[in-house]
């Protein structure tokens, strides 16, 4: 499979992951259908389904026009997320397939809303797998907490995602790279980590690359949500359990002007 970045909006990311052997396009958060489809069409796909990770604007507000540019597309959203223009209702654990080679497994990751869709998606064995993550889990990051608690936000961060394969490359909805990561290097200040990736995103954003994928692996060494189970993280935040220091980070991000 191959996976393209479309630029929306001031700072969001869509996605078009494309089946080699078929050419057929599955669009992540299709925000500007024009865009998607302009893409699609210089490299050659055939764009078949939607696949929406929640239901705000930002994500899912280009759901009715791709519909109408592209008659018979499918259109997927989580069953309790009230996605715009949705035609096809996922739950955790829901499997869906492009073309001939990938394969899409849903995973349920709320807080930021409550119905919030993770898509994990893998395609032949010596490809490294890849999970479109939303707004839940962003580089270095996470969503605010909008329609859920820490505990869910533990649970879709620490547990669903991250018992996923360490190579998985992580792509979110937006953006928001460096800032997470000069806040993360306020938490854990001597992360050797924290700063060479600081370093590389600034020198990628000088040249207006995207900063995305990451990886699994890389956000359990970066990613001050994804570390909160270390004593030093809830030490630096004054929490004695991984939900309290996620609880306690989320209200610091949240207040933190840098």
């Amino acid at each position: 499979m191959k996976i393209f970045h479309v630029a929306c909006l001031e700072d969001n990311y869509a996605y078009l992951i494309v089946d080699e052997a078929t050419k057929e396009a599955a669009a992540v958060d299709p925000v500007e259908p024009e865009k998607i489809i302009r893409r699609a069409s210089e490299i050659g796909a055939s764009l078949k389904i939607v696949l929406t990770t929640h239901h705000h604007w930002d994500h899912a507000g280009g759901n009715e026009e791709i519909k109408k540019l592209v008659p018979g597309i499918k259109v997927f959203g989580g069953s309790s997320d009230s996605v715009e223009g949705c035609t096809d209702k996922v739950d955790n654990g829901d499997k869906l397939t492009l073309g001939s080679d990938v394969n899409i497994l849903c995973l349920h990751t709320p807080c930021h809303t409550k119905g919030h869709i993770s898509y994990y998606v893998t395609s032949k064995e010596e490809e490294d797998p890849a999970v479109f993550t939303g707004d839940t889990l962003f580089i270095a990051g996470c969503g605010k907490f909008f329609e859920g608690t820490a505990e869910d936000m533990y649970q879709s961060l620490c547990v669903t995602l991250g018992s996923l394969p360490k190579p998985t490359r992580v792509f979110c909805g937006h953006e928001y790279t460096e800032k997470n990561l000069r806040f993360a290097s306020t938490v854990e200040p001597d992360n050797k980590e924290i700063s060479q990736k600081l370093h590389w995103t600034q020198q990628q954003r000088k040249a207006n690359l995207p900063t995305i994928p990451s990886t699994i692996g890389e956000e359990f060494e970066t990613n001050p949500f994804m570390r909160v189970d270390s004593s030093e993280v809830q030490a630096k935040v004054g929490s004695r359990s991984a939900v309290e220091a996620l609880r306690q980070l989320r209200r610091l991000k949240d207040n933190w002007r840098g």
